[in-house]
């Protein structure tokens, strides 16, 4: 069905789930505060009401229990939505994801399937320290078995969410709280998207080239593609020409479409939330490395989260997270005719 209507990713995310819901009776969802309360970043809302506390299941704060439930079920048969409420707390149940989801596939030699999405909220900003505001990309993207997802905006939530349910393999959909388009927290208008009626697909480990440009690539996911996209315009006005590459996923990773790109601008910026040592942004330049050091006319930079724990003092945060001024400052020092 043809719409113009604008969805938030938070509604995206739960329409998608929804639709998969209606098509697919083994699609149930779990996790803490998703059923009566709808989710506390609002994934899950109006699901309850539709599809009833079988498949809509409020769990106790045990995520040992219920991640590893969730595992069981999708091993059964099932295909479960399980919400991790904040990506800080896999600490506690790393085991049921890293030694359970993650292997079990491999470990049965593929006679057992483990269809189990594994949603999460990322991301700080919004001033709640370091147990509630980790980013943590890399951790999950360096295990083996694990598909990993990370969508900036709502039309790619819900092809994304979709593709998820349907995969075989246990994914983890790690949205950001400052993408949602809640009300209680700043979010970017560009989040929000022209979402389609019908459910629909999009292919993980494709890339999206969101502006092309002949200066220097930006490669980013989540929510640093809104500020290399900031960033991207403002240095548009000084005369650079940036192109921008939202990943969508980690895992698969879309190398292919990198190295294109940096093979015609000659230079890289990788920016992430998560922690700058060991993560996304090195191996996004290792990849380039591996391809070919001789494409790039200038050393690659990354902009990523110092390896520090999140402040709770929103002015520390602030100084410590990437933005758009920290991407400007590194593109103008690749190209150094530009005026700072």
């Amino acid at each position: 069905m043809q719409s113009n209507r604008v969805l938030t990713i938070s509604r995206a995310m739960a329409e998608a789930i929804g639709q998969e819901m209606k098509r697919d009776e083994r699609v149930f969802v779990m996790g803490e505060d998703i059923a009566t309360y709808g989710g506390i970043f609002g994934a899950t809302t109006g699901l309850l009401d539709e599809f009833g506390e079988e498949r809509v299941r409020d769990t106790p704060i045990s995520e040992t229990g219920f991640i590893g439930a969730g595992v069981g079920a999708a091993m059964a048969g099932m295909r479960p939505i399980v919400e991790l409420m904040f990506v800080d707390f896999y600490g506690v149940c790393m085991d049921a994801i890293s030694n359970l989801a993650a292997k079990n596939i491999y470990f049965s030699g593929g006679n057992c399937t483990v269809p189990m999405v594994l949603m999460t909220a990322t991301g700080g900003g919004y001033n709640d320290a370091g147990q509630h505001s980790q980013a943590l990309h890399a951790t999950f993207a360096h295990l083996p078995g694990m598909k990993v997802v990370a969508p900036s905006n709502a039309y790619d939530a819900k092809g994304l969410m979709i593709s998820a349910i349907r995969d075989d393999s246990p994914v983890i959909f790690m949205f950001h709280k400052g993408l949602q388009g809640l009300a209680w927290m700043d979010w970017p208008e560009t989040a929000a998207a022209v979402v389609p009626e019908d459910a629909y697909e999009i292919p993980f480990g494709k890339a999206n080239v969101l502006r092309e440009g002949k200066d220097v690539t930006i490669v980013a996911l989540s929510m640093m593609v809104h500020r290399a996209m900031e960033a991207a315009g403002e240095l548009a006005k000084e005369g650079v020409d940036a192109e921008v590459i939202d990943l969508r996923t980690l895992v698969p990773l879309d190398r292919e479409t990198v190295i294109a790109s940096v093979k015609k601008t000659g230079r890289l910026i990788v920016v992430d939330e998560d922690y700058s040592s060991y993560g996304m942004t090195a191996e996004i330049i290792a990849s380039i490395a591996e391809e070919d050091p001789a494409m790039l006319k200038a050393p690659p930079k990354r902009i990523a989260y110092p390896d520090i724990p999140v402040p709770y003092s929103r002015p520390m945060e602030n100084f410590a997270l990437p933005d758009a001024q920290k991407i400007m400052a590194a593109a103008r020092a690749m190209l150094p005719r530009v005026a700072a």
